[in-house]
């Protein structure tokens, strides 16, 4: 539960500097005084995304289940399913109709319906504003590890 938790509070915090000027400080109320400071990153060339196509979301039915990697599914991390990129694999997905992003890591294979690049966890669709649609375009961007909540934060405030 705790853990759950501190994801929540991980993506309130980050849905609520996603809209800061670069440089400026935010502070979000479930944080009780925490404020994040926004990094301003410089433009760099747009690297080659590793794929552009249709993304969905799995949640309720599959709960608790085991995936691929043999954890337990929790629909509201930030984890993926996807076809061939290893296990363990940290990866931007940008909603491009709204340019929102999150990271997540593959944790199972699939999607299992064909046109699909990935399947998000429910928690990962609601950041990306899509769940009640259910599939929308993404991008897909391999990253390095995010060992910090900064270093997160600097990949999805580049946008």
């Amino acid at each position: 539960m705790g853990r759950v938790l501190t994801q929540f509070v991980m993506a309130v915090l980050l849905a609520s500097t996603l809209g800061a000027a670069p440089g400026q400080k935010t502070s979000d109320s479930t944080a009780k005084g925490t404020s994040v400071h926004v990094k301003q990153v410089a433009k760099q060339k747009a690297a080659k995304p590793y794929q552009v196509g249709r993304a969905s979301w799995y949640g309720k039915f599959f709960h608790g289940k085991a995936t691929a990697s043999g954890e337990s599914y929790d629909m509201f991390r930030f984890t993926a399913a996807h076809p061939n990129l290893p296990l363990g694999t940290w990866v931007r997905v940008t909603n491009l109709s709204n340019d929102r992003s999150v990271i997540v890591r593959v944790n199972d294979r699939g999607p299992v319906v064909e046109g699909r690049i990935i399947d998000l966890s429910y928690g990962a669709a609601q950041i990306l504003e899509f769940r009640r649609k259910g599939v929308e375009r993404v991008r897909l961007d391999v990253v390095k590890e995010p060992d910090t909540f900064a270093q997160a934060q600097e990949v999805i405030g580049s946008h």
